[in-house]
């Protein structure tokens, strides 16, 4: 069974597959990006989510609901906990320095595994896109997903463009 599920696979899923596990190893290194650079796995998988919601579930109020719900709460835990040491901003250059960090290649594999699974498993039981526990459950899935891409990625543009101490400034604190 598993060697039908991989044969009948599109050939598209695999060089997307490829393209995330890349980008993904990509950001296991520190270095420098513009914002645009940094917004556009984010936005890629905000797309990727957003189209697997709308073509299995269809834009109706529960799917949403849960998605909007599910990121709203995701995103702003990872605005709060987002560690503000991860990152530098150097908007008079056009960049920010960014840590490596393994969180977005697993966040992408959570995203492209849960379409996967979710196409597997609904060419398999195609009644279960009505089922109102399947839409929760994938649907808040998606939302967490996209909600830590969407979080991190305003955290890193509201440090960008917030005012920066000069380095060795007093800035208010004591040591």
């Amino acid at each position: 069974m598993f060697a039908q599920i991989i044969s009948h696979t599109p050939l598209w899923v695999w060089a997307l597959l490829a393209f995330l596990v890349y980008r993904g190893v990509l950001a296991s290194v520190d270095r420098e990006l513009t914002l645009k650079k940094l917004a556009i796995i984010p936005l890629v998988m905000l797309a990727l989510s957003w189209q697997g919601v709308s073509t299995v579930f269809g834009i109706l109020a529960l799917p949403m609901l849960c998605w909007l719900l599910a990121a709203a709460v995701a995103a702003t835990l990872t605005w709060r906990l987002f560690r503000k040491d991860r990152v530098s901003a150097y908007p008079e250059r056009g960049v920010v320095f960014q840590r490596g960090s393994w969180l977005p290649l697993m966040l992408m594999m959570g995203i492209f595994l849960t379409k996967y699974t979710v196409g597997v498993t609904l060419a398999m039981h195609p009644a279960l896109a009505q089922d109102t526990a399947f839409t929760v459950v994938v649907c808040t899935l998606y939302g967490v997903f996209n909600g830590m891409f969407i979080g991190r990625l305003l955290r890193v543009v509201n440090l960008y463009y917030s005012p920066q101490p000069a380095p060795g400034s007093y800035n208010g604190q004591l040591n």
